[in-house]
């Protein structure tokens, strides 16, 4: 069985406090989370790997547990092979044999096993009593001479609870939660504009004859799926599917948003101040002269909320030089004049490699 390193997936150093620990989880979390890496089978296995480890280091007990676990590893893997007892890592160990977990507590699992499925052979053989699901009796061989094993059984919910009540994984072991309770979830759609992702809203739902108003929070992605706990008839739970409406000016990249910004001749030869339309209003960018067509300028912060995090994205405009029409002969002879002046090299031509 592989050794899990749960302080190199969060990529935070062993001596990390609990806000270190706890702002590097929502980030990966934020990062991989299966509903804005759709299709992306690695994102979901690294999102998974994010959720354990800050179940085990975001909870002081597990953690010095596991502390303590991971610098004899090896002594425990060759513990368990002298033993006869295949697979069990903790067996022969004083303070692990039997799959016992931290402070002399075997738990022995006998819920459904899909609720432990999110979840590494490591984290269920230290802290569920085996990779199986089930650790032997109390007072199996192994247990450690003298001391009181309690056996817990129950759902993972109640395993979380008893190892001293960390964080359970979002989302997919959540509707485990929802089917463990054999408690029906809704499902519902709401349609929302660009502007109400920049600043949240809400929606009533109708749901069996029920209106319900649900919070959706800025920065949500087209497409992404909320979880409203105990709103629903019957305290169930609401998964809200958000539709991001296609809007005229701005493109977006994430919490960034992007546009086209039309400038004259005169603009981007000369330079100048022009407007800009952002989310929150017209703020004025300071255009310099011989400014390129394609020339992309960053207005940080003018972008959007990051989803149920800090800041926002940056709006990132684009400028497309707009050329004069309709000249009379007059006009085209000043703008032969001008490019004459200028002597510009043909563009078109290649450059020396």
């Amino acid at each position: 069985m592989e050794y899990r390193d749960y302080y190199a997936t969060l990529g935070v150093p062993r001596t990390a406090g609990q806000a270190e620990i706890k702002k590097a989880f929502r980030k990966l979390a934020r990062q991989h989370h299966p509903d804005v890496n759709k299709g992306d089978g690695g994102a979901e296995k690294r999102f998974k790997e994010v959720n354990e480890a800050y179940a085990v280091l975001g909870d002081p007990e597990k953690r010095k547990a596991y502390d303590s676990l991971g610098a004899d590893w090896e002594m425990y893997q060759r513990a368990g092979a002298g033993t006869g007892r295949a697979g069990d890592p903790f067996a022969g160990f004083r303070g692990f044999g039997g799959g016992t977990g931290p402070q002399g507590v075997r738990f022995e699992y006998h819920g459904d096993p899909e609720d432990l499925a999110g979840f590494s052979d490591f984290f269920r053989t230290f802290f569920a009593g085996g990779a199986g699901g089930s650790g032997g009796r109390a007072g199996s061989a192994g247990s450690p001479a003298g001391s009181r094993t309690r056996v817990r059984t129950g759902s993972i919910e109640d395993l979380f609870s008893e190892l001293g009540g960390a964080e359970y994984p979002a989302d997919g072991a959540r509707e485990a939660q929802a089917r463990a309770r054999n408690t029906p979830t809704f499902e519902a759609e709401a349609e929302v504009t660009l502007d109400e992702v920049a600043r949240g809203t809400k929606r009533h739902i109708e749901l069996d004859g029920k209106r319900i108003e649900v919070t959706i929070p800025a920065g949500v992605a087209d497409g992404q799926r909320i979880r409203f706990s105990g709103v629903g008839p019957d305290k169930s739970d609401v998964y809200l599917r958000v539709k991001v409406r296609h809007h005229p000016v701005f493109t977006r990249d994430g919490s960034n948003l992007r546009l086209d910004l039309p400038l004259t001749l005169a603009e981007a030869l000369l330079g100048g101040e022009v407007p800009v339309d952002t989310l929150n209003g017209r703020v004025l960018l300071r255009i310099p002269p011989e400014t390129q067509n394609g020339r992309t300028f960053r207005l940080a912060g003018k972008g959007l909320p990051r989803f149920r995090g800090e800041g926002k994205g940056d709006l990132y405009a684009r400028a497309t030089v707009v050329l004069p029409t309709g000249l009379d002969e007059r006009g085209r002879r000043l703008a032969r004049e001008l490019t004459d002046h200028a002597n510009q090299p043909n563009p078109r031509a290649r450059r020396p490699s």
